[in-house]
């Protein structure tokens, strides 16, 4: 409620510095629910969603499998049926780079999302899909760089998992430009992978924060003799994490209109075939059958894979 508080603020503060008059309707509600959904965007007449509403943090979902994937796969499935039914012209699912070859489980109830609108696409008249699959946005909620600024003020030390973890990043500014315009170039359901450049070493980032803020940063076990030291301490990969983070999982990235929005042909799966893995998922689910849902998972076509070399031990 909060944040839909702030977000409702920020956005009717700038639409009055603007000198436009654009209705603003904040409302209260989860993906969770099929029939608020729906008739949400039919209330509405909604002509596009950008699809973002998904429980991000790999740690949080890993020890809440069950919500995880209720909110990330069913809620999915959810909007993209109201979607579909109400005739919305534009239907944006943004994604992320875990969703490939998916080592935990946030990654793999994306994985899944991106099926359920690739599905869909194949038999939607009205409605266009575009899938928008990108790394880690800078200062967003759970970012590591909030974190590692909390964490440099409280004295240290710096936590990273590990000395050759790398990821990709953006800025906000960035990823909602291109999350509207990729909308745009979608024609057939693409998805579209962004431009992030190189991915940086997590512990570089790290170090650099450290000497912005005046300190010196050291390794834990190294001398920490100078009296501006502060230590960075390796505390393991965490369950399901990758050293490194993936964009596609097969084919070749093809240009598009915009130069920094590559799209992808990637595999997908008929909505009869997916209906029936997402109905033994789903029963898995509510009979909080674990070892159904580890079976459901690995018969779905993600690739989904617990015990690969570059993630942790479990």
């Amino acid at each position: 409620e909060y944040a839909l508080y702030k977000i409702m603020n920020d956005l009717e503060s700038r639409n009055a510095a603007l000198g436009e008059i654009i209705t603003i309707i904040p409302v209260l509600g989860t993906v969770q629910n099929e029939q608020h959904v729906s008739q949400v965007i039919k209330t509405y007449n909604v002509q596009t969603v950008y699809h973002t509403a998904a429980y991000k943090h790999v740690p949080l979902v890993e020890s809440n499998i069950i919500e995880g994937l209720r909110n990330n796969v069913f809620g999915t499935l959810n909007i993209v049926q109201g979607a579909v039914r109400a005739k919305v012209e534009n239907f944006v699912l943004v994604s992320t780079d875990k969703a490939v070859r998916p080592t935990n489980y946030m990654g793999a109830s994306k994985r899944i999302a991106e099926l359920i609108c690739q599905a869909f696409m194949k038999t939607a008249k009205d409605t266009k899909f575009a899938i928008v699959r990108f790394g880690n946005v800078l200062g967003s909620s759970g970012s590591v760089v909030p974190l590692f600024d909390e964490q440099i003020k409280r004295g240290g030390p710096v936590s990273v998992t590990h000395k050759d973890v790398e990821r990709y990043f953006m800025t906000p500014t960035e990823a909602a430009h291109l999350i509207i315009q990729a909308g745009f170039l979608s024609e057939t359901g693409d998805v579209f992978v962004l431009d992030m450049g190189t991915p940086i070493k997590i512990l570089d980032l790290a170090q650099r924060m450290i000497r912005l803020n005046g300190f010196t940063p050291v390794l834990e076990g190294e001398d920490h003799t100078h009296r501006n030291s502060l230590e960075i301490k390796i505390t393991g990969l965490r369950p399901g994490e990758k050293l490194f983070e993936e964009l596609v999982i097969e084919g070749k990235l093809m240009e598009t209109l915009h130069p920094q929005i590559h799209t992808v042909n990637e595999p997908s799966t008929s909505l009869e075939e997916l209906e029936i893995h997402l109905q033994s998922l789903q029963k898995a689910c509510n009979e909080m059958d674990f070892n159904a849902i580890e079976v459901a998972l690995h018969s779905l076509p993600i690739a989904f894979d617990r015990t690969p070399e570059n993630i942790a031990e479990l």
